[in-house]
C-alpha cells in the first residue's frame, strides 16, 4: 500500500438511527458471535502467510494464492473465480546467501531483490566498492570503468542504526539534536553528490551494470531495529541484493578504511517468462437488487521481503472472513456483495483499476466499497471521500456497529477524494462511493510496511476480529438499505495556482503488461 494523508474536519459518531427491519439487531448480534466464537482468521492467516508465503505479482506463489482463495470461497458456498486482466514478468525467488570472505569470514543478513537476475550455484565473488565523491558528471564517467568485476554499494551509510524514538527516550536533548543535524547534512551531501554524478538511482544502476559491475548492493533501512524495505531490482543481467543496515554499515566502513572486503553472493532465482495476472472475485448474488453492488476490497499481492502479513494479508483475511459470515447468516442479501482480492496493487493499483475499467456496469451501480489495506490494527478512521451525503449513509450503517468498535472510529465528512494510495481510489476516481478503513498504526510504516519483518507474528488478531465484525456489519447494512446512496460530489476548494476549483482526481490506467 502507498501512504496518504486524510484531510478534513473530524466528527464522531455516537447515535443510532432506526431505519432497517426489526431483525437487524439479531443479525448484528449473530455476526459478532460468529466472528468471536467461530473465527477462521487464524487458520486463514497461517495458510496464506506461512504455507503460501509472499505474493509477488508474476510468481507461482501469487497464482497459488489466487487458487487457494477460490477454493476457500467455494467451500463456504460462495461462487468465485480468478479473472485475468493482463500479464507480468514471471519470476520465482530462490536461495539468497551472502558471505564476506575477505578480510575475514562472516555470513551476512541479505535478501535478493524482486525480479533480480540469478547467479550460478557457486555465486559471484568480488571486491566491494562504494560510490565516489565527484564534482561533476565528467569525473564520474572517468571513475565508472573501475567498477568492472566489482560489487558496488549504492546506498548511503546511515548516521545511526537506532530509530528516533530510541534516541528521544535515552539521549540528552543536545545529543539528539546533534545526531539529527549530522544526519541532515549527510543526506544533503549524498543528494548533492548524486546530482554531481548526473544520475538518479534508476539511471545509476543502469550505468553501473553497463560498465561491467559484478552486482549491486543496496540497503533500504526502514528506520527501526532490524527492518529493511525490500522492493524490486533495477538490473537485467547482474544480481541485486539488499543487505541489512548493521552489516551494510560495517561493510561501508571497511571499504572507506581501505580494507577491501570481498563478498560471495549466491542469489538464486528463476526467470519463468511471462505469467497471467488475476483478480480473485467472489460473489453473493443479490435477491432484490442484484444489479447494485457492495464491494469488499483488499489487495492480494505483496512485496516479498516478508510474507505480506500486514500488507495486505490482514485485509484479505478480513474480507474473506466477512464474506464467510455473511454467506452463513444472510445468504440472500438484497444487493449483490462482491469480494475483490486485487492483483498488483503494489505496482500501481493495477488489479482494481483493471476491474473498474473492465466492469463499468458494476462501477456505475456501486452502493459502497469498503477497502482495508494499512495494517493489522483496528479501524480508527473513515473519510467520506468527497461524497456530499456520505455522512447520511455511513453514519446510518455505522449506527448498527457495536459501540466498543464504533467508539474507536474517527470520521471525516465529507472529506476529500483520494487519487491513489490504495484500491478504493480506483473506484473513487470513477465517481463510485468507496471508503478506506484506515487502521491503527502498530508501527506499520517503519516495522512492517514492505519490510523483511512483515510476517504472521505481527498480526494482532483481536484487532483483525474487530475489523471483520465491522466490515461484515457495514456490508450487511449497505446491502439491505432501502435507499440507494447519493453519489453527489462536493465542489473542491480553489486551486491557488489557477484560481479555479480543483478537479476530481482522474482514474489510473491499469498496467496490463508489467515488468518486461
Amino acid at each position: 500500500m502507498n501512504r496518504r494523508i486524510v484531510l478534513g474536519c473530524a466528527m464522531f459518531l455516537f447515535t443510532a438511527t432506526p431505519f432497517f427491519a426489526q431483525d437487524t439487531s439479531s443479525v448484528v448480534d449473530a455476526i459478532v458471535k460468529e466472528v468471536n466464537e467461530n473465527s477462521n482468521l487464524e487458520a486463514l492467516g497461517h495458510e496464506l502467510m506461512d504455507d503460501i508465503g509472499p505474493r509477488l505479482v508474476g510468481t507461482p506463489q501469487m497464482q497459488q494464492a489466487h487458487d487457494w482463495a477460490v477454493k476457500k470461497f467455494n467451500a463456504w458456498g460462495i461462487s468465485a473465480e480468478n479473472q485475468e486482466y493482463g500479464t507480468w514478468k514471471a519470476w520465482e525467488r530462490g536461495i539468497t546467501h551472502v558471505d564476506m570472505v575477505y578480510p575475514r569470514v562472516q555470513s551476512l543478513s541479505a535478501t535478493q531483490l524482486a525480479w533480480s537476475p540469478s547467479t550460478s550455484k557457486k555465486g559471484v565473488t568480488a571486491e566491494l566498492v562504494t560510490l565516489p565523491n565527484v564534482n561533476n558528471e565528467e569525473e564520474f564517467k572517468k571513475w565508472l570503468p573501475s567498477v568492472k568485476g566489482k560489487f558496488v554499494m549504492i546506498a548511503r551509510n546511515e548516521a545511526t542504526g537506532r530509530p528516533d524514538d530510541n534516541w528521544k527516550e535515552y539521549a540528552t536533548p543536545a545529543s539528539f539534536e546533534k545526531m539529527k543535524q549530522e544526519r541532515t547534512e549527510q543526506i544533503q551531501a549524498w543528494n548533492e553528490n548524486m546530482k554531481n554524478m548526473g544520475h538518479n538511482k534508476r539511471s545509476l544502476i543502469e550505468a553501473l551494470e553497463n560498465a561491467g559491475a559484478a552486482g549491486i548492493v543496496d540497503s533500504y533501512w526502514s528506520k527501526g531495529f532490524g527492518v529493511n524495505k525490500i522492493f524490486g531490482a533495477g538490473t537485467k543481467k547482474i544480481p541485486t541484493v539488499d543487505i541489512e543496515l548493521e552489516h551494510y554499515g560495517m561493510l561501508y566502513r571497511m571499504v572507506e578504511h581501505g580494507d577491501k572486503p570481498q563478498l560471495n553472493i549466491v542469489a538464486r532465482s528463476k526467470d519463468l517468462g511471462v505469467a497471467p495476472t488475476y483478480n480473485t472475485v467472489a460473489e453473493i448474488k443479490g435477491s432484490e437488487k442484484p444489479e447494485e453492488y457492495v464491494i469488499l476490497s483488499a489487495h492480494f499481492d505483496s512485496w516479498d521481503g516478508g510474507t505480506g502479513a500486514t500488507d495486505n494479508g490482514t485485509g484479505v483475511m478480513v474480507m474473506m472472513e466477512a464474506m464467510r459470515v455473511l454467506k452463513k447468516l444472510n445468504p440472500n442479501p438484497k444487493r449483490t456483495i462482491i469480494a475483490g482480492l486485487w492483483g498488483s496493487e503494489e505496482q500501481g493499483l493495477n488489479g482494481s483499476s483493471a476491474f473498474a475499467e473492465d466492469h463499468p456496469e458494476i462501477v456505475n451501480n456501486i452502493q459502497a466499497v469498503f477497502n482495508q489495506d494499512n495494517g493489522t490494527g483496528r479501524v480508527v478512521r473513515i473519510n467520506g471521500q468527497g461524497f456530499l451525503h456520505s455522512y447520511d449513509f455511513l453514519s446510518r450503517w455505522l449506527s448498527a456497529v457495536p459501540n466498543d468498535i464504533r467508539k474507536e472510529i474517527e470520521t471525516t465528512f465529507p472529506g476529500r477524494p483520494s487519487s491513489g494510495g490504495s484500491d478504493h481510489s480506483s473506484f473513487v476516481t470513477r465517481g463510485a462511493p468507496a471508503f478506506m478503513l484506515s487502521s491503527l498504526s502498530w508501527d506499520y510504516w517503519n516495522y512492517t510496511w514492505h519490510t523483511n519483518r512483515d510476517t504472521y507474528d505481527k498480526i494482532v488478531f483481536d484487532d483483525v476480529r474487530s475489523n471483520a465484525i465491522l466490515v461484515a456489519i457495514m456490508a450487511y447494512m449497505a446491502s439491505e438499505d432501502e435507499q440507494s446512496v447519493s453519489k453527489e460530489r462536493i465542489v473542491l476548494p480553489i486551486d491557488q495556482n489557477t484560481g479555479k476549483p480543483q478537479e476530481w482526481p482522474t482514474p489510473r490506467t491499469a498496467e496490463r503488461k508489467g515488468g518486461m
